[in-house]
């Protein structure tokens, strides 16, 4: 497999776990093991969108229980004797390479997948963020020899990048450091949040200035944490700022 694959760096690696849940999008080769008519192909395809069942390949790292996955969309760009051009967008942890199989079942001939590049992962796509190996190696020693910083940021990117797709909630500066310490988030240290905010999901807490302070769980809707005047609205998970970034205002 080829295409984008987001590499964190020092701190930024404590988002990777929220990116990983991003959803994916692929575009791929599947090769048919017999003739079939076009109409027959597409018709199938039109079945494996939507929620799926799904087991994990025998080589995969996670344990082969059958779990439940969505396909957003499946297309069939092309379609050349037994060989499918074809694109998915898909939730996380789905196993492209199973899709394929298990669509060759349907179909009654088999199928494998023969070529897979992906696209997009999570915030980050092929067409605006992706830079070669080969593009790194130029780009960082462009900025030995002239210390240009903006050669590093063509292929670093803030950390708050890969937060893209997390509803956000925006803190007043008082609360930050009291949520660097691991601190709970209450209603008072809320400004405003994005909308769509249900109980339990993950939602990234923001400075005023659009820098992450942690990842959360939202224990409240968008609705009700608007109302709220006082109580817990997000249980901080995960920490991003250090400690001591913005003066302590808490005791």
């Amino acid at each position: 497999m080829t295409g984008v694959l987001p590499v964190a760096l020092e701190e930024a690696t404590k988002v990777i776990q929220a990116l990983l849940r991003a959803g994916k999008e692929y575009v791929g080769v599947m090769k048919i093991h017999g003739d079939l008519s076009e109409k027959q192909i597409r018709d199938v395809f039109r079945e494996f969108q939507g929620k799926i069942y799904q087991r994990p390949p025998l080589r995969a790292s996670v344990k082969r229980t059958i779990r439940v996955r969505t396909i957003y969309y499946l297309d069939a760009l092309e379609i050349e004797g037994r060989n499918v051009l074809f694109r998915v967008g898909c939730e996380a942890g789905t196993y492209v390479r199973k899709l394929i199989y298990d669509i060759g079942r349907v179909l009654g001939c088999g199928a494998h997948m023969h070529e897979l590049r992906r696209i997009r992962a999570g915030p980050f796509t092929e067409c605006e963020n992706m830079v070669t190996l080969h593009d790194v190696l130029y780009l960082y020693s462009r900025w030995q020899e002239t210390g240009d910083i903006g050669m590093l940021r063509r292929f670093i990117l803030p950390m708050e990048k890969a937060l893209d797709l997390l509803p956000k909630v925006f803190i007043r500066d008082s609360a930050v450091d009291a949520i660097c310490h691991g601190a709970h988030l209450t209603a008072p240290g809320i400004t405003h949040i994005e909308s769509g905010i249900n109980p339990k999901d993950t939602v990234a807490i923001f400075t005023l200035k659009s820098e992450a302070v942690a990842l959360g769980t939202a224990l409240a809707s968008a609705e009700d944490i608007l109302k709220a005047t006082h109580g817990i609205m997000v249980k901080t998970e995960k920490v991003l700022m250090p400690r001591g970034t913005y003066p302590k205002l808490w005791r």
